[in-house]
Parts: structure tokens; C-alpha cells; sequence
């Protein structure tokens, strides 16, 4: 082509607005605003550290209108005193965490640096739980705490000489970041309840099945000694139950190895008479593990959550023009051409059920390929920008969000299951897994 017909179609695609121009290279991150760690960082980069994460959320945060509700700019001259009253970084980790919090988004939270995890991060060796309003223990992982008598099973009716829920309300709940009141009882009543410094000891009163009350220190522990006392589950298993009932627990869709495992067990799975998938433990990863496990139960092609992100455009707001949404179409899974499996399926879920593993959940639902069974999901999903912050900490901004292909919201609701089950504090006592034992039961003839 001659170049005055090359130049005369560029001048006709710019006029047109046809042709796109790439935004120059920008570095997000710097150094200047990501200092290392210090017992007190100077008042200086407590205030620049607010600073960008108030521009960061107030830019990026893909929630508006809870923005808008909050006040976020009004928030952010409330916590500038406090910022520069804080005397030392885990006090202003701690201010800034109060601040996010009040964003009520699972995925929107900040994270203090490593050098604090022994001061904040400590937990007891010990599992409770939220069941019908009080706080039950469900698993105990250190034999000292049951030679005390700490069993699983006991209420946990105060700490420190207070009464469990004004305990919570103030040692606990004004740092949680969750999107649902499901989601904000599990973490502070169950992930971080009791949390504190390594090496403490929180006074505990527990009353037993009886309504015998009696009190024990019980000490907190670090992340290593925790995990080394846990039995970590795998991200499958798999076994076979009474009435040839597959029953398939995935824990975790951080890697592959899930989707992995269920394909080299897909023909011994497609034996059984019925299939029960658990993912009531499983807090996301990467969604397109759980697609490819969704992709074998059903021959025809079946729809994931559509998203949507912010579109700032400065020019925009110089016009007063209202700033757009980027919005794509749900993508559509095709089956998998060599395994189908072809019986009834059931679903577990529970608050713990989050993120990925909630749109797991969402698919599986818009299959209408069988039943969720339990209780709603945490209710938060999205994709977290991750930003560094003055002293050695971080955090993370839900920049994406998802909602059914029809429209319905899950985020800050939950996937709602079909047949809702809770787990009693009879059943915790009698070492009785209900949910699991009413999905059985629906799949008895009538």
C-alpha cells in the first residue's frame, strides 16, 4: 500500500476514535511508600500509608456504593488523628485494620508485616465454632488441654472474665473484614476467636453438656506450632459410603491437584449410585479447578458467574459524565467429551465455603444438575489487588465484582442451598455430622 494511502486510513481511524493508544508504562508500586519494618515507623509514613490505601480503595474498591454510604473520605479524616496518635506499627496496623474493616468485604483487608505474627497471630490449640448463637468447640489438638478436660462439645460462655459476645465485640469483630453476617461469626467466633501475643494465655470459662461451668488458661501458639498439631486434609478424598454413596471432599482448589485427583478417581466415582461432593471446607483458590470437576457431571455446556470492574476515565469526570463499568458475559464451560457422570449429585456447603469454591457453588446451581445441601456460603468472591504498605505490611482490594448470570447477588448474601441443614450442638456433642447425614437421606426412596 502506498504510504499517502497509509497515512490518509490513520488519520480517518483516529478521527473515527477507532484507533486505540496504550497507556505509557506506569510503576504502582514504590519503595517510597513500602518501607521495611520498624517497631515505629515515623509519622510521616503513617500517614502516607493511609493515604494510599483511603486513593486506593476510593479508586479501585469495586463496591461504590458501599463507598458512598460509608462516607469513605469522610472515614479517612476521622482516622488521620488516630494514625498519628498510634504509638508504634502494630498499634497503626491495628488502626488501619479497624478502618477496612468497616468496608464489609471478605476480600478488602490488610495484612500487619511478618515481624508482628507473634503479637497478633497467636491462637489457642483448640477449634471453636459458631452453632445456634453460642460458641462451641469442635475440635481440641492438644492433649494437655484434654487432660484439663477440654473436650469438643463444650460451650465457651467467657474470656478474660467476659461474657463471650462483649469479648468478641471488642477484642475481635472491629478487625474482621467479612462480606455476610455468616462470614463475620465464622471468623470471630471460629478463625480468629481467642486471637492474641504467642505465649498468652486467655482465661477461658467453658460449661459442659450438664450446665457445669469451670475455667482454664489456655495458651496461644504460633502459626508453625498450630499447623504442626493440625491434621491438614488433603484437597480430594475420596470414599465410598453405605448404599454405594461416592462421597468426594474438596478441600481446596489452590492448585491443580484436586481436579487432578478426581480425574484419575473418575472411574471408580462413576460406579457409585449417587455422588456427594463436600466442599463446606474449601476457601477457593483458583476457580478453574472447580470447573473442570463440574465439567464431567453434565453433557451440555453450562454458564459461570459474569463480572464486572470499574472503568475510571479522569476525562470523564472533567465532563461530569458518570464513570462506566467493564462488564463481560459469563464464560461458557463445555463438558468433558470422555467422562460424564450420569447419577444423582448432592452438594455441601457452609460458611467456610468462600471464594472459588463459592463459584463452584454458583455453576453447580445454575446446572440445576442436583441439590445444595447446608447452609449459605461466606458469600465473598472477587479478584484482591494487593498493594504494599509503610513498615513491612500490606494489603489486599477487592477490585472485581461477581454475581449470578442472571443477575442475582451472592456476594454479601451467599449461595443459598436448596435444603438447608445446620449442624446442632447436639450433633457437635454426639460426634454426629448432620449435614452429611441429611443429604444421605434425600437420596433414600420416598
Amino acid at each position: 500500500m502506498a504510504k499517502s494511502h497509509v497515512a490518509a486510513l490513520v488519520l480517518a481511524l483516529v478521527a473515527s476514535g477507532a484507533m486505540a493508544q496504550q497507556q505509557p508504562a506506569m510503576q504502582w508500586e514504590t519503595e517510597a511508600l513500602a518501607g521495611s519494618y520498624k517497631e515505629n515507623i515515623s509519622e510521616d509514613e503513617k500517614i502516607a500509608g493511609l493515604s494510599k490505601l483511603w486513593s486506593e480503595v476510593k479508586y479501585n474498591f469495586v463496591d461504590t456504593a458501599t463507598l458512598e454510604k460509608l462516607d469513605w473520605d469522610r472515614l479517612y479524616l476521622e482516622t488521620l488523628p488516630r494514625v498519628r496518635a498510634a504509638r508504634g506499627t502494630e498499634e497503626y496496623y491495628r488502626v488501619l485494620m479497624e478502618m477496612v474493616a468497616k468496608l464489609k468485604d471478605g476480600h478488602t483487608n490488610v495484612m500487619p508485616p511478618n515481624e508482628l505474627s507473634d503479637r497478633m497471630g497467636g491462637l489457642p490449640l483448640l477449634v471453636t465454632r459458631p452453632i445456634e448463637g453460642r460458641v462451641i468447640v469442635t475440635e481440641v489438638l492438644d492433649p494437655g488441654l484434654r487432660a484439663k478436660g477440654i473436650m469438643p462439645g463444650l460451650e465457651v460462655v467467657a474470656v478474660d472474665g467476659a461474657e463471650v459476645k462483649t469479648y468478641a465485640a471488642r477484642e475481635i469483630t472491629p478487625y474482621v473484614s467479612a462480606s455476610t453476617p455468616q462470614d463475620e461469626a465464622l471468623r470471630t467466633f471460629g478463625t480468629q476467636f481467642l486471637r492474641g501475643a504467642v505465649g498468652s494465655a486467655a482465661r477461658v470459662t467453658f460449661r459442659d453438656a450438664a450446665g457445669k461451668q469451670f475455667e482454664q488458661q489456655v495458651a496461644r501458639v504460633g502459626r508453625d506450632a498450630r499447623k504442626a498439631a493440625t491434621v491438614n486434609s488433603p484437597s480430594f478424598e475420596f470414599s465410598i459410603l453405605q448404599g454405594d454413596v461416592a462421597y468426594v471432599s474438596l478441600n481446596s482448589f489452590d492448585d491443580n491437584s484436586a481436579a487432578d485427583a478426581w480425574l484419575a478417581a473418575f472411574d471408580e466415582i462413576a460406579k457409585s449410585s449417587a455422588l456427594v461432593i463436600d466442599v463446606r471446607r474449601n476457601g477457593g483458590g483458583n476457580s478453574d479447578v472447580g470447573y473442570k470437576i463440574l465439567s464431567t457431571l453434565d453433557d451440555k455446556a453450562f454458564l459461570t458467574s459474569r463480572w464486572a470492574t470499574r472503568e475510571y476515565k479522569p476525562t470523564w469526570r472533567a465532563w461530569e459524565k458518570e464513570q462506566p463499568m467493564y462488564a463481560e458475559a459469563p464464560d461458557a464451560i463445555q463438558p468433558d467429551a470422555q467422562r460424564q457422570y450420569k447419577k444423582p449429585v448432592l452438594v455441601l456447603t457452609s460458611a467456610a465455603t468462600f471464594s472459588a469454591a463459592e463459584d463452584f457453588a454458583v455453576a453447580f446451581d445454575v446446572m440445576q444438575r442436583g441439590t445444595l445441601v447446608g447452609e449459605a456460603t461466606g458469600g465473598s468472591t472477587g479478584q484482591p489487588l494487593f498493594i504494599k504498605l509503610p513498615g513491612g505490611g500490606s494489603a489486599r482490594i477487592c477490585t472485581k465484582q461477581d454475581i449470578y448470570p442472571d443477575g442475582r447477588a451472592f456476594v454479601g448474601v451467599g449461595v443459598q442451598p436448596q435444603h438447608l441443614v445446620k449442624q446442632t450442638v447436639e450433633g457437635v456433642r454426639a460426634g454426629r455430622d448432620e449435614v452429611l447425614e441429611a443429604a444421605l437421606a434425600s437420596l433414600q426412596p420416598k
